[in-house]
């Protein structure tokens, strides 16, 4: 077996090998490191296990080299989750010590991994989040059959409300969509990221039909939307936003459902609902009324320093927070702009 470091952007075939591959998802596809390579400037260093030209197993990485984090590893930035693939599964330790001692001589202060839990027996975990995975089935009614019967009133709800919901893959569903999303950071005292970034998902994936914008409309005004990324049968909800003023609406519900849809009509197999934070009473909540299966996901930091996996910081302070929360739009714009990518 061959271990080498690959640049998905430069390996023939790259996402055609990725589809024989269990749990494969946008994340460990071509599409997705040309934006993040061109939103933000990482090295793409994938490490691949190759055996007589075939891909057998592979752990994505992205290095940061910030002047504020410093030089690191993460697999992958900015993504829920981003497990290890193999054909061949007992190669992925020899692969991921590979990983490891690579990122020591390359003076990594330290290495993340959003996924493969299995790699680290016994290891402390840096943090950890819920992940729900609906599985699709071939039928509307057995799909609407499995919500949550609160979801289903709320769905009907918005419906008699007349929210109008589009489903697109235009620039301009994504400006709308970005427009939403600021209102939506503020409110959580983040700032947005980067326009540059979603001008690159946009350009690299969903108008090569990678993805979807769904948004929701009352009285021709965007007040919900959902961006959702696939990649062969595989499809994640990857980012939502909404005008709380409307939230009596329930417009979010029908917008969901509506990417459900989308995916459950045209044969994909299942749609991840992406991560959750375990104190995110009100996401999980939204979230558990979709008949999705819940899961722990484990991320790993390993301080290369003292070669040891530590806990992870998350989240600003209160302060921090309050501030963000009162600041003008166009001021959080600047600083996602600015430290976005220093954080992924």
């Amino acid at each position: 077996m061959d271990i080498r470091i690959v640049n998905p952007l430069e390996f023939p075939g790259w996402d055609d090998a990725l589809l024989s591959m269990e749990n494969h998802s946008i994340f460990h596809s071509s599409h997705w490191a040309r934006a993040l390579v061109e939103a933000y400037g990482y090295t793409p260093l994938y490490f691949s296990a190759i055996q007589a030209g075939k891909l057998m197993a592979l752990i994505p990485v992205m290095e940061v080299n910030s002047i504020v984090t410093g030089r690191r590893g993460v697999s992958l930035p900015f993504t829920d989750c981003c497990e290890p693939l193999a054909l061949d599964q007992g190669s992925l330790g020899d692969l991921n010590e590979a990983l490891i001692q690579y990122g020591r001589s390359a003076g990594w202060r330290s290495m993340e991994w959003r996924g493969g839990g299995n790699l680290f027996p016994g290891e402390k975990i840096s943090s950890s989040f819920y992940t729900h995975t609906i599985l699709l089935p071939g039928e509307e009614d057995e799909l609407a059959s499995g919500l949550r019967s609160s979801t289903r009133r709320n769905i009907r709800k918005a419906q008699k409300e007349g929210i109008e919901v589009s489903v697109s893959r235009s620039w301009d569903s994504v400006q709308a969509f970005f427009r939403l999303n600021c209102i939506t950071r503020k409110h959580h005292g983040l700032p947005p990221q980067p326009m540059q970034f979603f001008k690159k998902v946009f350009e690299h994936i969903i108008s090569r039909d990678k993805g979807i914008v769904v948004l929701g409309r009352h009285r021709r005004q965007v007040i919900s939307g959902c961006m959702y990324l696939h990649f062969g049968k595989n499809a994640i909800y990857k980012y939502g936003a909404s005008d709380r003023r409307f939230q009596n609406l329930r417009a979010n519900n029908l917008v969901m459902w509506e990417g459900l849809r989308w995916y459950q009509t045209r044969g994909f197999r299942c749609l991840s609902l992406g991560r959750s934070e375990p104190e995110n009473e009100g996401l999980l909540q939204f979230k558990r009324g979709w008949n999705g299966r819940e899961e722990l996901l484990p991320y790993h930091r390993l301080d290369m320093s003292r070669n040891r996996y530590i806990e992870a910081r998350i989240g600003t302070g209160g302060a921090v927070t309050k501030i963000l929360r009162n600041a003008p739009i166009p001021v959080l714009r600047l600083i996602g702009a600015a430290v976005y990518r220093h954080v992924g």
